[in-house]
């Protein structure tokens, strides 16, 4: 009998980085479609063009750190696409493709790449547009297919904080407003996270703390909750952002204080700044915090005490 040492893990399934981005892609496709009908055929050239500079940039970094090219995992892919929906359809081809190269090369690549970077590369690429692009974000198109007339270039959460909004729950639902490519059509976006679910490739241990406390802080504000849960990038954040394998936390424990916090500071952001929105920012703030999160929550180790190292 031969005795055969290896590292860790020791059982090995059938998912793989490939087919877990896959999915993530394929759940996407429903908010393609649905933004593709509200704002025009050029949403698939954006998002098909952010996705070949993911992948072109990821591959560059791998040659340049002379390692295996990773950019056949998809999770370039998967950025490209987030940060394409994180953004209006009027946003010129190049600011988009700009953001892109920043979320894949110094967002992710920089910190050796999938699983070793401390910040959600979209959210990084969305915030570096926003503060170094901002002019680039500050129109939001009309949609093309619309069932009233009283839609502008604004928000709703823009509309709602120069006190204009007058929307319904099912203009909120199926996104017939204007916005990013994916903050309008909630409704696709929750059918391709139940698809996750479903499959066991995400959990809600973040995304249910997430969503419960802005509800929360908005109703003891006196706000319409309904409103804000439907309202701009709330839904693609919960869904999608901060449930990240990378960049949130390990266990059930720290992932339900990461939705807390990232909830509390989503819902603070809307209520007493100027920035009607504030979903980005607190997924990269608690995005800081993971490590520490991690340390205080892992669980004890069997038969000993647990030991926080400092």
């Amino acid at each position: 009998m031969n005795l055969i040492t290896e590292a860790s893990p020791h059982i090995h399934g059938r998912a793989t980085t490939s087919k877990i981005m896959g999915c993530v892609l394929v759940s996407l496709l429903p908010t393609l479609i649905a933004a593709t009908v509200l704002f025009g055929l050029n949403v698939p050239l954006l998002v098909l063009t952010y996705a070949l500079v993911a992948i072109a940039a990821e591959h560059l970094c791998c040659k340049l750190m002379k390692r295996p090219s990773t950019a056949g995992d998809l999770s370039c892919v998967v950025t490209a696409v987030l940060l394409a929906f994180s953004l209006p359809a009027t946003c010129p081809l190049w600011v988009g493709a700009l953001g892109t190269v920043f979320a894949i090369v110094c967002a992710k690549m920089l910190f050796g790449g999938i699983g070793n970077n401390f910040a959600n590369p979209a959210v990084a690429g969305r915030i570096f547009i926003m503060v170094a692009l901002p002019s680039a974000l500050a129109f939001y198109p009309q949609v093309v297919f619309s069932t009233t007339d009283a839609l502008t270039g604004a928000t709703p959460l823009a509309a709602a904080a120069s006190g204009s909004a007058s929307y319904s729950v099912m203009d909120l639902l199926l996104g017939v407003h204007a916005g990013s490519l994916g903050e309008t059509c909630v409704l696709t976006l929750f059918v391709g996270y139940l698809f996750l679910l479903a499959l066991r490739i995400v959990d809600a241990w973040a995304t249910v703390p997430f969503i419960a406390a802005v509800g929360a802080i908005m109703a003891l504000a006196g706000q319409d909750v309904v409103f804000h849960l439907l309202s701009g990038g709330l839904a693609l954040g919960a869904f999608y952002m901060a449930t990240d394998y990378s960049t949130t936390p390990m266990t059930p424990r720290g992932k339900i204080i990461f939705g807390l916090g990232c909830g509390i500071i989503t819902a603070l952001v809307r209520l007493f700044t100027s920035a009607p929105e504030g979903v980005a920012f607190s997924i990269l703030f608690m995005n800081l915090f993971v490590p520490l999160i991690d340390r205080y929550t892992r669980p004890a180790l069997s038969g000993g005490a647990q030991h926080v190292l400092v």
